[in-house]
């Protein structure tokens, strides 16, 4: 009989990854873990590939049980995190023997967390990948009493000396500020906005409560259309910043449809696009401004902080005795 993950609190929780890449020709939106970063760091943690499906955690309490002694992590915004009521860290593995009770509570600061598992999890699949698509009707969120299938069980892991669990790998974590500041690039439209494009940068928007996944709604200063002329459909990247007609700016997320009408001022980059999966309604964020080069070289320095750890993973998981597990079905 498999070993199985048990979910005992629901909230809001559905089984990720990091979404369709290149299925945007065919109509497809991304999806996929709106902060990819916490996402992927979840992952390394627990030696599985980047693209192992975990649990992505939104807002409200959660739960679980195992039926075998798993290794996990839990990234993402700060929350109480426990096994079977004793308090253990965010952003570092975490033994839970079978049977004991993993919670994670009081989620604040920001609005995800990511719970990924040695060796992962069965999940179904649709192209190429597990996550949710609300327009398709794929992936429903899960439902307290659901059941996950594990794809390998963990020995337990004690530290030879304490003997208790110990690491301390230093995961790059990110801030989790009340304010945020995301950064953006120029978008194709911005000539068409004129001195009004600066409103972008002068003061902050507050998220509005009908933002998700699809795209957040922002209220604020918003900059002005000078030129006429209707925008013609036409593809959109993921992070686009939007200016409809009306008193909001749409930021488009990993949801967000390939095509849109709507002039774009300024596009989210890859580093901000994670920050911005964490952004709750309410909150205030200022955009910044960057070039291109320093957009990507951001988003170079975050990869490779990941692959240090994933180096340093592997070195605790050899001197362990961990079995590394086999890559994700993609």
């Amino acid at each position: 009989m498999a070993d199985t993950l048990t979910v005992r609190t629901a909230g809001i929780v559905t089984v990720q990854d990091l979404g369709r890449v290149g299925r945007s020709r065919y109509g497809l939106p991304a999806n996929g873990a709106a902060d990819q970063h916490s996402a992927r760091v979840a992952n390394v943690l627990c030696g599985n590939d980047d693209r192992a499906p975990l649990l992505e955690i939104t807002a409200l309490d959660f739960a679980c049980v195992p039926s075998a002694d798993i290794l996990i992590a839990v990234t993402g915004a700060p929350a109480d995190v426990t096994v079977d009521g004793v308090v253990r860290p965010q952003w570092e593995p975490i033994p839970v023997r079978a049977g004991e009770t993993v919670r994670v509570a009081g989620i604040h600061r920001g609005l995800r967390v990511y719970l990924a598992v040695l060796g992962s999890f069965e999940a179904d699949y649709l192209q190429g990948s597990c996550a949710p698509d609300t327009i398709l009707g794929f992936g429903p969120t899960l439902s307290a009493g659901d059941e996950l299938t594990l794809r390998m069980a963990c020995p337990p892991i004690d530290h030879p000396f304490s003997r208790i669990p110990l690491f301390r790998l230093k995961a790059p974590v990110p801030a989790f500020p009340t304010t945020w500041t995301i950064d953006v690039t120029d978008g194709p439209d911005r000539a068409e906005f004129g001195d009004t494009a600066r409103r972008l940068f002068d003061a902050p928007f507050t998220v509005t409560p009908r933002s998700n996944h699809i795209g957040l709604r922002l209220q604020g200063e918003v900059p002005r259309r000078v030129t006429q002329g209707e925008v013609l459909s036409r593809g959109v990247p993921i992070g686009a910043v939007e200016v409809p007609a009306g008193d909001e700016l749409l930021v488009l997320h990993r949801g967000r449809g390939v095509t849109a009408g709507y002039p774009v001022l300024a596009v989210v980059t890859a580093t901000g696009l994670s920050a911005l999966g964490q952004v709750r309604p309410g909150q205030s964020l200022h955009f910044r401004h960057r070039t291109l080069n320093q957009a990507i070289t951001a988003h170079r320095t975050q990869r490779h902080a990941i692959e240090t750890l994933r180096t340093r993973v592997h070195t605790a998981f050899e001197a362990l005795h961990i079995q590394t597990p086999a890559p994700a079905h993609l």
